[in-house]
């Protein structure tokens, strides 16, 4: 099983990146270049916390290691593909600054433990705009399917993570996620509601 589950998670996560590299040069979505450098600093941080907490391997936390692959290439693919106007906002500055002063505070203390809890629940934080855009729409403006492969890989990796640190990351993302897709489908239904009787499917 826990071959399997490392195997899945990687695969998901390949999909995911596809879609959204595919999705970025065909100009259908444009993510924000300051919200995937956030997520890369916070995954990397993440990572090196877990694996300094004990004698861990990248494949006892599948996730964490194949979603550092998908950060950096989406930023990636946002910088020679996308839109690389945007800046960051407040919001942005205020997550990113937390975060490197939690590494900072990693540095000097070696608290691994603290510091990953602390950037779980950053990652955490770091899901408010979209939560907050998509309560507000009429319609949904994410992918299901990308946000469905990302709950699949998180649910998948709790089959093969090792340590308790893991595991918190696991669940942090299925809980994140798995609200997310709930708060999508809201949005999705509100959109059939809205529309005229005779083009509803």
């Amino acid at each position: 099983m826990r071959l399997f589950s490392i195997a899945a998670v990687a695969a998901a996560n390949a999909f995911i990146l596809v879609h959204y590299v595919w999705a970025i040069r065909k100009k259908r979505i444009q993510p924000a270049l300051a919200m995937w450098v956030f997520f890369t600093v916070a995954v990397l941080g993440s990572f090196a916390t877990y694996l300094s907490e004990g004698a861990h391997s990248p494949l006892d936390n599948i996730l964490n290691t194949s979603d550092i692959v998908l950060v950096v290439s989406v930023s990636l693919a946002i910088v020679f593909f996308g839109d690389k106007s945007s800046r960051f906002t407040r919001f942005d500055l205020v997550c990113l600054g937390a975060v490197v002063a939690i590494l900072v505070f990693w540095a000097f203390t070696r608290q691994h433990a603290a510091a990953h809890l602390a950037i779980q629940a950053i990652l955490v934080i770091a899901y408010f705009p979209v939560v907050k855009r998509i309560w507000n729409s009429d319609r949904n403006t994410e992918s299901f399917a990308a946000w469905i492969g990302m709950l699949l890989a998180a649910a998948l990796s709790l089959f093969s993570s090792k340590g308790w640190l893991a595991t918190v990351y696991a669940v942090r993302a299925v809980v994140c996620t798995g609200s997310l897709l709930l708060l999508m489908l809201r949005a999705h239904r509100r959109e059939g509601r809205a529309r005229p009787v005779g083009e509803r499917t």
